[in-house]
């Protein structure tokens, strides 16, 4: 099984990045504040927009290390990556597949119902620990219809429209699951581009970091994370890193901001408002990361392969089945389902 190496976040303000042998070094206005052996990291994501030197970049391909580049506030702008490794005939079967429109619409279904699962699992855990709620009971019944809906459903249209049903019907839930801090932390829907208050804003920042994970994950396999199933084709938009997503958006993203808000290891403090967006400050961000790297090193039962793995590990075992899968060596994608 392939280790769980560290990603580097860098966030302090004006930082660059710079090669000094075979060490990454951060330097804020030419002092260095931090060096690391590039063999130690397996990704680094930078919240500058300083950037970095051609050397750290050769450096970060040479090593395959994902180099990820978003804004302050966690938008996305550019990953780089160096030549795409991996079993060229594995690409040619997934070039393929999802052309075929009956493979693709199959296994977006899967996708899908996986996501819908899910997300039914996080609310029926919220019933077993705290008891019975309507709401929340009416949901669960609903996500179960979507689940079996999405499996049975015709065409992509119809799943897309299947899905956001079901997304809908699961955030109406979400203000029930927020424990702690209620007047602080409403939420009524998902909304982004920008999100409109700091529930969103944590959901819309996690789901960036999934993102890398997922399309570092894919890479790593030989995958083209371009060139997804349920995803429509877009240049610029990794389709498949999106599709594999949906798996883990409940499990990995909402369930750590829940947990973050109902610890109270985020307050209403850690956010500022500027016209209509919720902006997360450094210490936010920066508690955030931490809490999202020790996450990814607890350990879980995987449920296909019956073996303990870090969950940090999820998205390349996930990238690693569905690969099998498409070489034919198992008869169907074995979709990642929370307990």
């Amino acid at each position: 099984m392939r280790k769980l190496l560290n990603t580097l976040y860098i966030t302090t303000p004006e930082s660059y990045l710079k090669k000094d042998g075979e060490n990454l070094v951060i330097t804020v206005k030419d002092n260095e504040i931090f060096r690391i052996p590039i063999h130690n990291i397996e990704s680094v994501v930078m919240f500058s927009y300083m950037g970095a030197s051609p050397g750290a970049m050769k450096l970060c391909c040479d090593n395959n290390v994902g180099l990820c580049f978003l804004t302050p506030n966690g938008q996305f702008i550019a990953r780089m990556s160096g030549p795409i490794r991996g079993n060229v005939l594995l690409r040619t079967r997934q070039f393929e597949f999802s052309n075929d429109a009956r493979f693709s619409l199959h296994i977006a279904r899967v996708f899908i119902a996986g996501k819908i699962q899910n997300y039914r699992n996080i609310v029926q855990r919220h019933l077993r620990d705290y008891g019975s709620n309507t709401d929340i009971e009416l949901a669960s019944k609903e996500l179960a219809v979507c689940q079996r809906k999405a499996l049975h459903c015709d065409d992509k249209e119809t799943l897309l429209g299947i899905e956001g049903e079901a997304a809908n019907t699961y955030f109406s839930t979400f203000h029930h699951l927020i424990l702690q801090q209620k007047e602080s932390f409403t939420f009524n829907g998902r909304n982004r581009r920008p999100p409109k208050d700091p529930v969103n804003s944590m959901l819309s920042f996690i789901y960036t970091l999934l993102a890398h994970d997922v399309q570092s994950a894919l890479e790593t396999v030989g995958l083209d994370p371009y060139v997804g199933f349920f995803h429509t084709l877009r240049p610029g938009r990794a389709s498949l890193a999106l599709d594999i997503m949906e798996e883990f958006r409940a499990y990995l993203g909402d369930r750590l901001v829940l947990s973050m808000i109902n610890k109270k290891q985020i307050n209403i403090h850690d956010f500022s408002w500027k016209n209509n967006e919720v902006l997360m400050t450094d210490k936010c961000r920066k508690e955030i990361l931490t809490n999202w790297q020790k996450r990814k090193k607890d350990t879980i039962l995987h449920p296909f392969l019956k073996e303990k793995i870090e969950i940090g590990l999820l998205p390349y075992v996930q990238a690693m089945l569905l690969a099998r899968y498409l070489r034919g060596d198992l008869n169907d994608y074995p979709v990642f389902i929370i307990s």
